[in-house]
């Protein structure tokens, strides 16, 4: 489904990503565990096309991101991707339903309908009762709930999170990796997962293990 090529980034003179190489099949759970400074976050960013890379190639299902204009990738990205980050960085003004429409109104639904999928997100996360609720009248494994949502609703064919528990209590991280789990086995989405929760990592399909930009090993679920 998506490979990465010989992926470099720098940062004014510092390199950050000195020659990634990774392939993600459809539907894998993946975490990615490092050190901070790894290129953990940065190699998600360029994966879910929020920056470009100096050299080498993105790939979804054979088509090279690298090589996409400005306004086709901001269009591939609102369909194909996810993100879910560690602050859900909901808009605060705005309910639980709103919050999740809005992506799905980004790109050309009618309203009717993104209300309709937005609400069928909530009924799947417990949060049906929440629809009308501000982000300040929820607890924060709510919010984050509702930020899965979010990054659901247009059906993308990878979620991206980055630490996406990190900010969790644990009966509430708990039950977000659950949630994880649940989804992907209900919808069928690939996971892509930026995290130092040990306990998480050890669940998914597969480990990538970054140190100093560069991975430096995989390990496959022991079942």
């Amino acid at each position: 489904m998506i490979d990465i090529i010989n992926i470099k980034k720098s940062f004014g003179g510092l390199e950050v990503l000195k020659g990634v190489n990774l392939h993600i099949d459809r539907g894998e759970m993946i975490s990615i565990v490092g050190p901070s400074g790894a290129g953990k976050t940065t190699l998600l960013q360029l994966i879910g096309t929020l920056d470009r890379p100096d050299s080498g190639s993105i790939l979804y299902d054979g088509n090279d991101l690298c090589k996409m204009g400005t306004s086709h990738l901001a269009e591939f990205r609102n369909t194909h991707i996810g993100f879910v980050f560690q602050f859900h960085q909901l808009l605060p003004e705005f309910t639980a339903l709103e919050n999740i429409t809005i992506p799905a109104l980004i790109a050309g639904k009618s309203r009717p309908q993104a209300e309709k999928e937005a609400i069928e997100l909530l009924r799947i996360m417990n949060l049906e009762e929440r629809a009308h609720h501000k982000p300040s009248q929820m607890s924060g494994g709510e919010c984050q709930r509702v930020a899965v949502a979010r990054a659901l609703v247009n059906r993308p064919d990878v979620i991206l999170a980055d630490e996406p528990s990190g900010s969790l209590d644990s009966k509430n991280k708990s039950e977000l990796h659950d949630l994880f789990f649940e989804l992907r086995d209900k919808l069928g989405q690939t996971f892509l997962i930026v995290t130092h929760d040990t306990e998480l990592a050890r669940l998914t399909d597969r480990t990538i293990s970054m140190v100093d930009g560069m991975v430096d090993c995989e390990k496959k679920l022991k079942i």
